[in-house]
């Protein structure tokens, strides 16, 4: 029932004493509701960095452990053994007798197999003579004319002789992103290269444009006394990284970038 204006109203007072007791208790409850949540993180960190710790021992320590190297993305540590010092045919020889130095050989021969020298006979046989084990290397020569001559060399544009046409630039070239072995013994070494690689014609009438690809190279390597030798090889496509969307260089640019980058020589 609503209450008319000249109706009495009561209004109830606490005394002063338990008002300000009251405001007093409950101001003082905040900062130590505060504290207290505060100390429940910091203890819940440390139990959660304890636990990690244990789980992934060294891990932060960059002592080369497998949980650094998963964490970093930079995978197995470099040998820190220097590139070799001699040349065959402009291809890097003289391996040392390692895991790390069949490595370093499948790495290069790689690069070597992918080059634009593999479409020109002369300089193809040069390659796998320089590469190819003894034993191997009639067997490989077949092969590898086969997959590099006659018509692949039509396919991309250029003569029976893998010569580009006048005004154009043939581009090949393979670019190893990492290696690791998958069988090693004192005189036999398997090798996978995972690799992308370069190819097509550069020009501004070319119909074969400079692609991209990535593939895997598995090679295989028989020690022959004094170096790392090739015996037989197979390739797969990938793994292969999602493309980004960036524009693609002119025919002008990717001709120069191709004369003026030389290539690298590669160490496990």
């Amino acid at each position: 029932m609503p209450l008319s204006d000249d109706q009495p109203r009561t209004r109830t007072r606490l005394p002063v004493g338990e008002q300000s007791s009251a405001q007093s208790n409950h101001r003082q409850s905040r900062p130590l509701r505060a504290l207290l949540a505060v100390l429940v993180v910091v203890t819940l960190l440390v139990v959660a960095l304890a636990i990690a710790n244990r789980v992934m021992p060294g891990a932060g320590s960059g002592d080369g452990t497998s949980a650094d190297h998963a964490a970093s993305g930079a995978g197995p540590a470099p040998s820190g053994d220097q590139p070799v010092g001699t040349t065959v045919n402009g291809i890097p020889t003289g391996y040392p007798h390692t895991e790390p130095g069949a490595q370093s050989a499948a790495t290069n021969y790689a690069v070597a197999i992918g080059s634009a020298d593999m479409f020109r006979t002369d300089s193809r046989h040069g390659i796998v003579a320089t590469i190819a084990d003894p034993g191997a290397l009639a067997g490989l020569q077949s092969r590898l004319d086969q997959g590099f001559g006659g018509d692949t060399a039509t396919r991309y544009g250029l003569d029976t002789q893998g010569r580009a046409p006048k005004g154009l630039t043939f581009v090949s070239r393979t670019v190893p992103v990492g290696a690791k072995s998958t069988g090693y013994s004192d005189g036999d070494a398997k090798v996978e290269v995972w690799c992308t690689g370069l190819t097509g014609l550069a020009g501004e009438r070319s119909v074969q444009p400079v692609t991209t690809n990535w593939f895997t190279l598995t090679l295989s390597l028989h020690w022959t006394g004094s170096d790392w030798k090739l015996t037989d090889f197979t390739s797969r496509q990938g793994p292969a990284p999602v493309p980004v969307d960036q524009q693609a260089a002119t025919a002008d640019e990717i001709t120069g970038a191709v004369q003026q980058f030389g290539g690298f020589r590669f160490a496990r």
